[in-house]
């Protein structure tokens, strides 16, 4: 068992240590394992780190509760990534409250060159849907990350344009990752495992509460370059995230709406305050940010990959189009197709050039 992870885990149990007093720790002792093993005397000189934070990591048990979140992590093929992994989004680093441990489920970099934040309401008209669906259609040349919360509405709406476009998307979660809430977006939450995957900062076994949000809303804010806002009501989560990637320093854009629309005012709030850019389309967003779309050859390479190819056979590509490795029983699910078929199609593409075996029945993008 990793013993570093026990007392990373352990260490945002205390009650009365938060993100910020634990990092504050970390920096003074090198490691969470320093933290628990420091003597009183040595804690109470470091600055901001009274008695009560003391007494508090001395009393709690709390290896014991970190021992049995490993077993769920190792058992679930779940990722951890404390902020001084390198693998740890880099964004999300430079937030003074940004999580010292996230539990991440899925296949991505999250320190890719591009990423974007979308939310909006929960209940979003047919014209906030189409917005959201040319939005992705525009930013798919980037290769852009898009990050969402998975929630109703806009948050799902963006999830599924994404995978749509071929593009990675990760959902941040307000609970474990024993759950998910809504049940309703389980479908594009398999869909995006392969293709980006879901991110949080609780532990299993954490409900969904109304508390956990604004938590939430603080990670997608930070992870992301740009938070995109889609229609929005006067008040909302949406508008909090928004907020907060406007204090981070980040770029905010939304779009507006006609001013006796309910689903438009917090947008146009946001651009009256001069919190959010006003945008009317992606081409507004990449002239803003001076994004190029990745090398045309590049784009002509995985637009070959597509001709000719039956939709099952589409699906199948869609799946191993990261260019890692693939089990065929990993491709069948993701896919939707049985596994026999699966061999079949995999056989077909193989004899086309576009797909390669390797060792141990793995596949990947010739």
């Amino acid at each position: 068992m990793n013993s570093q992870l026990i007392y990373q885990i352990a260490l945002t149990l205390v009650p009365e240590i938060g993100h910020i007093s634990a990092k504050k720790l970390i920096q003074h002792l090198g490691s969470a394992e320093a933290v628990f093993k420091a003597s009183k005397k040595d804690l109470v000189l470091i600055p901001g780190i009274g008695m009560r934070i003391i007494n508090s990591l001395k009393s709690n048990h709390v290896l014991d509760k970190a021992e049995k979140e490993i077993r769920f992590i190792e058992k679930n093929k779940i990722t951890t990534l404390f902020y001084q992994d390198k693998d740890y989004p880099n964004r999300l680093k430079h937030c003074v409250d940004g999580p010292t441990l996230l539990y991440f489920k899925g296949d991505v970099d999250f320190n890719v060159p591009k990423v974007i934040s979308i939310v909006g309401t929960r209940m979003p008209s047919d014209y906030g849907k189409s917005i959201c669906e040319k939005l992705m259609k525009s930013i798919a040349p980037t290769g852009a990350l898009i990050i969402s919360g998975l929630a109703y509405g806009i948050d799902v709406c963006s999830h599924q344009a994404a995978l749509d476009q071929g593009l990675k998307t990760v959902g941040v979660l307000g609970h474990g990752l024993d759950r998910l809430y809504p049940a309703q977006n389980r479908k594009v939450a398999s869909r995006m495992l392969p293709m980006g995957g879901l991110l949080t900062e609780f532990l299993s076994g954490t409900e969904p509460d109304r508390t956990n949000f604004p938590m939430r809303n603080r990670i997608v804010a930070g992870m992301s370059d740009v938070t995109i806002v889609i229609e929005s009501k006067a008040s909302g989560g949406s508008l909090i995230t928004a907020k907060l990637a406007f204090d981070y320093n980040r770029d905010v854009m939304a779009f507006p709406g006609r001013p006796d629309d309910v689903l438009a005012r917090g947008c146009n709030n946001l651009i009256k305050n001069n919190i959010a850019q006003l945008i009317n389309n992606g081409d507004d967003v990449l002239k803003a940010l001076s994004w190029e779309p990745i090398a045309e050859k590049e784009r002509q390479i995985q637009k070959s990959l597509f001709v000719d190819l039956s939709n099952d056979e589409q699906k199948i590509i869609e799946v191993i189009m990261d260019s890692r490795d693939h089990s065929i029983d990993e491709i069948s699910l993701s896919s939707k197709i049985s596994i026999s078929k699966t061999a079949s199609l995999l056989l077909s593409l193989e004899f086309k050039g576009v797909v390669k075996s390797m060792p141990g029945k793995r596949y990947r993008i010739a």
